[in-house]
């Protein structure tokens, strides 16, 4: 009992002499836990790798529904606005690749040069770190409190580094600000929205986290998540519900387009945008038919919608 005891003690010894490691960017396990709710297929690092074809249905809905949506499963932080646009008029949408920055310290500049040199970074300036993470159908979703001044997160030249790694229709957003801003308009389907340009370049600001929980503004981002992009600002979608978000939201396009064409035909009588029974509903699956252009989602899951939707009303 004795020789084990010893043993422990010299094994917490050793353990306890080891420089520390930081963990700038998040481990799997890490990531795993905070978007356990996911079931679908992961990236290598564990963020959730949201369909492709999900992320184009998405810059077809509306934010006010995708909103609708999320606040009546109870995520009430998931939206903001104010933002500057590189392309204000073209939105976009992608998985989260999230980052954090404090105001700059010197002992922490100096463990982050240090962890740069041991992981063997060419870089050491880490506001170009989470560039190398990024993926084609990313967003760089970056928590810079803020800053403007001395807080141009990328200029030009990272700008043309994160649109080659997101590939086109990839995009930004910074809680911080740019540099550089018409040249980065300039590069070919790329976008981003921030809250300023300035020409003064990018420093004392420390990189904490990447892939780590951050908020942009009274949103909450995970990474994975869908960022959802359009003229009136920015929606955060968790992944595990990205899929029931657009269905729902596609569903109520179809509803506000059938009725839009009910109220301009008449039919409606003064029942400008109510009277949703059972009979209402079965004109939309009706008018759905005969414009199948208009159905995004798969027609089985229109028709499971649908019969829930009818299912409310019988209980009402």
């Amino acid at each position: 009992m004795k020789r084990n005891i010893l043993t422990v003690l010299c094994i917490g010894a050793v353990l306890a002499a080891q420089p520390a490691i930081a963990q700038v960017t998040q481990t799997r396990d890490q990531i795993l836990f905070y978007t356990q709710n996911w079931t679908g297929p992961r990236f290598p690092d564990g963020r959730p790798r949201l369909p492709d074809d999900l992320l184009k249905r998405a810059l077809d809905v509306s934010i006010e529904d995708v909103w609708d949506f999320l606040r009546s499963k109870g995520y009430d932080n998931q939206y903001e606005n104010g933002w500057k646009a590189l392309h204000i008029d073209k939105p976009f949408a992608g998985r989260a690749v999230t980052t954090q920055y404090l105001p700059m310290r010197p002992d922490m500049a100096e463990a982050m040069k240090a962890e740069g040199q041991r992981e063997g970074r060419t870089n050491l300036s880490d506001n170009g770190w989470p560039i190398s993470v990024l993926q084609t159908g990313d967003v760089w979703v970056v928590d810079g409190y803020g800053k403007i001044v001395d807080g141009t997160i990328i200029g030009s030249n990272l700008g043309n580094a994160v649109a080659t790694k997101e590939g086109p229709g990839g995009g930004f957003v910074f809680d911080a600000g740019i540099r550089d801003e018409a040249e980065n308009r300039e590069i070919p389907g790329f976008n981003g929205f921030y809250r300023g340009e300035d020409p003064s370049a990018w420093q004392q600001m420390q990189l904490v986290s990447i892939n780590a929980p951050i908020h942009i503004g009274r949103a909450t981002v995970l990474p994975g998540d869908l960022i959802l992009a359009k003229p009136q600002g920015v929606i955060v979608i968790p992944a595990w519900l990205a899929e029931d978000a657009i269905s729902n939201s596609e569903f109520t396009g179809l509803m506000d387009a059938y009725n839009f064409e009910l109220n301009r035909t008449g039919a409606n009588g003064t029942t400008y945008e109510g009277g949703w029974d059972e009979a209402k509903y079965d004109g939309l699956a009706k008018w759905v038919g005969q414009h199948p252009d208009r159905l995004k989602m798969s027609r089985a899951e229109f028709d499971k919608l649908l019969a829930e939707h009818k299912a409310r009303i019988r209980k009402r």
